[in-house]
């Protein structure tokens, strides 16, 4: 009969242990889960901020360009050599169409 009641108490303490354990991991899995919800926020908004940034360079470009520096005149001239070309390949398609 002690052996029995042994092995009772050992199961009786494992089953405890095991509580214990899914406690401590229910806890830790509700901290993950909640990092991982801060992280997402955090996530957005740098995403957000990453877009804003974007818009305030291409403004800034735009503005440098319109200043007159060469790099930028470069770029001005290139773009309005390719809306040439385009101008073009549209005249030579009316043309043909017509």
């Amino acid at each position: 009969m002690s052996e029995k009641n042994q092995n009772i108490e050992l199961l009786e303490r494992n089953i405890v242990l095991l509580l214990n354990k899914l406690e401590e991991n229910h806890f830790a899995l509700q901290t993950l889960t909640e990092q991982l919800e801060a992280t997402k926020k955090k996530q957005t908004e740098v995403s957000e901020e990453n877009k804003t940034l974007k818009k305030v360079q291409a403004s800034l470009e735009m503005a440098n360009a319109l200043l007159g520096s060469n790099e930028s005149n470069t770029k001005t001239k290139n773009k309005i050599n390719t809306l040439i070309k385009q101008v073009e390949g549209c005249m030579i398609q009316l043309q043909t169409t017509e």
